[in-house]
């Protein structure tokens, strides 16, 4: 019998995931660019659901551009120019905000860490066997490489997404990745895996039972 394996699943949702991260990013800074008119004077925003959620794309004029071969990477949302996008130095939620170089610098190393210990992971045989746990690091895969290349490239990462009704900090899709593989991953580990270590039950036949020769 071919044992059947699901590295395909997370090599697709890690590719997915980082695509679907990286392209609404840059295609919402550029949109929201609008050739640097700033209806509040650091960026601009579109209202997805009126009163309670809706995009968001800041911009730091002060911030320096270096001319390190990222430069059109750097820019392309703005049309080219100089403007670099306002971007989070630390964590979800901000965490690590205030120690702007150090947080990024930090998280950039556990980002690296964390995607090659996936891939280590996602190599053993019985691990490439469990569909959604192949899932959940597919998807924690796709996430912690976007928010990986920000750190890379922006020194930092970009945000858009915000629930301002409840003033839920703002996010990306690489965090949503993240959520979604995590809960995943907590499912697998606490409700799938120990259902599947129970044994199964099987049904044998009594032993007969041994007759007394006649005599």
């Amino acid at each position: 019998m071919v044992n059947r394996t699901y590295r395909w699943l997370l090599i697709t949702l890690a590719v997915v995931g980082l695509g679907a991260d990286l392209g609404s990013k840059y295609g919402v800074f550029r949109w929201l660019y609008k050739d640097g008119n700033f209806a509040h004077g650091v960026g601009n925003e579109y209202d997805v659901v009126p009163g309670w959620f809706k995009l968001i794309a800041q911009f730091d004029r002060e911030a320096p551009i270096t001319d390190d071969g990222f430069r059109d990477l750097r820019t392309w949302s703005t049309n080219g120019d100089p403007v670099m996008p306002r971007v989070n130095h630390g964590a979800l939620f901000g965490l690590g905000q205030s120690r702007k170089g150090l947080a990024n610098g930090f998280f950039a190393v556990v980002s690296v860490a964390a995607a090659l210990a996936i891939l280590a992971w996602g190599t053993r045989q019985h691990t490439a066997r469990e569909r959604g746990l192949m899932a959940a690091l597919g998807l924690i895969l796709g996430g912690t490489v976007g928010n990986l290349y920000d750190r890379l490239v922006f020194g930092g990462v970009r945000d858009f997404l915000y629930f301002y009704k409840i003033e839920w900090p703002v996010f990306n899709v690489a965090d949503c990745c993240l959520v979604v593989g995590a809960v995943l991953l907590l499912v697998q580990a606490v409700v799938v895996s120990p259902a599947a270590e129970l044994p199964a039950k099987t049904s044998e036949p009594a032993a007969p039972v041994s007759e007394s020769p006649k005599v």
